[in-house]
């Protein structure tokens, strides 16, 4: 069976479909985001959620209830919190980010030992880490609600572009002038808790802050607008995104990894594009 034949014959099953559907949607909000994140250099707030979500989702486990319930909720108080830290804070934000990444994903680990309701304690963890066949047995109702959750982005961004990109760039400036920066600070941070947590089923809660990162870096190397950036970072998540899970179900290769290493792959080739250019 060749290359055309194989993919072909994935993608004759719906459960290939939903996957390329919702990691597609997933990773294109999670690009936009992460231009105002990286920009805003709260970079590894991806991080640091995804291990909130991790710590929650052991708790919810633990008490046999539903992992949305207690997931996030958690996830959207925690990211709330830390992008209203101010630099006066006694804890700076970064500092905030490691903390609770660590006590998160120490308390899941422990929680999911003391209390493991499986055989295999270590497959879980290191399936809920790294991601695994999750992506590969989302419902349609999964797939719906990454649409509608891509919707609500897409929506937020193309209305409020001009008010993201002030508080982004000086939120002090934004604040003097009118905009209600708390609102927008707000908004993002719940947006992108629910991101990170939609994100775990796709990559798994160690590869999420690649899925922010790495595009917006790699249209950093291209461009220098914002509007610029942002576009070209979508672009790349899409790609990238289509690609590994492809190229995963190929060659079988874990998802997750797989997405993230074509990340990588485009921040290195833009890299050089970019570098080129400049000569």
């Amino acid at each position: 069976m060749n290359f055309l034949e194989s993919l072909q014959y994935y993608w004759s099953f719906d459960f290939v479909k939903y996957a390329l559907i919702a990691g597609i949607l997933v990773s294109l909000c999670a690009a936009l985001l992460g231009v105002t994140l990286v920009l805003k250099r709260y970079s590894m707030i991806g991080d640091g959620l995804s291990h909130v979500a991790f710590g929650a989702t052991a708790i919810a486990a633990v008490l046999k209830i539903a992992p949305m319930a207690i997931t996030l909720p958690v996830t959207i108080i925690t990211a709330v919190f830390l992008l209203r830290m101010g630099q006066n804070a006694k804890i700076k934000g970064d500092a905030a980010i490691a903390m609770l990444s660590a006590g998160a994903l120490a308390l899941g680990y422990m929680l999911m030992n003391l209390f493991s309701t499986g055989a295999n304690v270590s497959g879980d963890v290191c399936t809920s880490l790294f991601g695994s066949t999750s992506i590969l047995t989302l419902s349609k109702s999964d797939v719906y609600l990454c649409l509608l959750l891509a919707l609500v982005v897409i929506v937020v961004f193309s209305i409020f572009y001009h008010k993201l990109f002030t508080v982004t760039f000086d939120e002090d400036f934004s604040s003097a002038t009118g905009t209600n920066a708390a609102f927008y600070n707000f908004a993002l941070a719940v947006i992108t808790a629910v991101v990170i947590v939609l994100a775990m089923n796709l990559v798994g809660a160690l590869l999420i802050a690649a899925l922010i990162i790495f595009p917006a870096l790699s249209a950093m190397r291209l461009f220098k607008s914002f509007r610029s950036v942002t576009i070209c970072s979508a672009v790349f998540a899409i790609v990238c995104s289509a690609v590994g899970i492809f190229v995963s179900m190929l060659f079988d290769t874990p998802v997750g990894a797989t997405i993230v290493m074509a990340d990588v792959a485009a921040f290195i080739l833009s890299a050089i594009v970019g570098a080129v250019r400049r000569k």
